[in-house]
């Protein structure tokens, strides 16, 4: 029986990650680098892959921007709660 689709083991393909998925993600791998003693190729590899996460997330960001932008026109407010 084979390991069900992207499993611990076979982590999801950062394109196909959703903001949310790449956030925790990327919070995880933080944490796993400020917290655990890794040999350096395991600590390299999670480096990595966060810096493609991030990169990810940074892209998304600015898309979705760009959407809003898109859908306001050039009369874009600050939001302001108070």
């Amino acid at each position: 029986m084979s390991p069900p689709a992207n499993s611990p083991k076979e982590p999801i393909p950062v394109e196909d990650m959703t903001y949310e998925q790449a956030f925790n993600e990327l919070e995880s791998i933080v944490n796993d680098l400020e917290t655990d003693e890794r040999p350096l190729e395991e600590a390299l590899a999670l480096f990595e892959r966060g810096q493609e996460i991030a990169h990810h997330c940074a892209q998304m960001l600015e898309d979705a921007e760009l959407k809003v932008q898109e859908l306001s026109g050039d009369d874009l407010v600050d939001f302001n709660l108070s």
